[in-house]
């Protein structure tokens, strides 16, 4: 994503209403093999993903191995996962140039500091920002509306293939307090988040080797949006 700032729209959805923790890290490492073995569940689920990817015409790697199935993967709760929904969005918002004063308000109202990883709530307290570090965290519009499908507020996650409609992500949060945000969600069932996840995680496990090879991303995905949701749906499911 080239650094740009959208309209401030998308705070002032938030402003306007009633108005934990992603890991800092670099492309996602594979994953761990489970050591007594894949199950049969995992093996299942990747043989899913691998089809849809030739669907798809998308190259596969099959040497990627399974993620943890859904009696090893971390079940957040859904106090966790709008809490983190809650910090990528204010992240994004002071990238996208929101003012430090409506920041801390926003801050203040859902007495988000907490939510915070210690590399985000530095961006977030601080003026002096570089477009790097901008850039970077314009990129938690992407986590936040993978957050808000595992929530239930949106329904289907669009292929990624273009970046998200931000204005509708932020939409959810924009007339909420914390506690309705909270009690107002369903939280998406272990298996249908593993999923989704090793599908992205399998995309980007395609994308990387067509880096490796000096190739664009194949099947017209974009890379930056299956890295983000690779990173933050790693998250979901308690992988480093």
């Amino acid at each position: 994503m080239k650094l740009k700032f959208w309209p401030l729209a998308a705070l002032a959805l938030l402003v306007s209403g009633s108005l934990a923790q992603t890991p800092e890290q670099p492309q996602p490492a594979p994953a761990a093999r489970v050591k007594s073995g894949p199950s049969s569940e995992a093996r299942e689920r990747k043989a899913r993903s691998i089809e849809q990817l030739k669907a798809e015409e998308v190259p596969t790697v099959p040497d990627w191995p399974v993620l943890p199935d859904s009696t090893k993967a971390k079940v957040r709760t859904v106090e966790e996962v709008a809490q983190r929904a809650i910090a990528v969005c204010f992240t994004a918002l002071k990238a996208e140039g929101a003012s430090q004063d409506t920041l801390e308000g926003l801050v203040k109202r859902y007495k988000a500091k907490k939510f915070f990883t210690a590399p985000e709530w530095e961006f977030v307290d601080n003026n002096a920002q570089t477009n790097e570090d901008r850039n970077r965290y314009l990129w938690r519009y992407e986590d936040l509306t993978v957050l808000m499908w595992a929530l239930g507020y949106i329904e289907e996650l669009d292929r990624p293939d273009r970046t998200c409609d931000l204005r509708k992500s932020i939409s959810y949060l924009s007339n909420r307090t914390l506690e309705q945000f909270i009690a107002e969600a369903k939280l998406r069932d272990i298996s249908e988040i593993l999923d989704v996840a090793d599908l992205t995680y399998r995309y980007n496990g395609a994308i990387e080797d067509a880096r490796r090879r000096g190739k664009p991303a194949p099947g017209g995905l974009d890379r930056g949006v299956v890295r983000q949701r690779n990173q933050i749906l790693a998250w979901l499911i308690g992988q480093p």
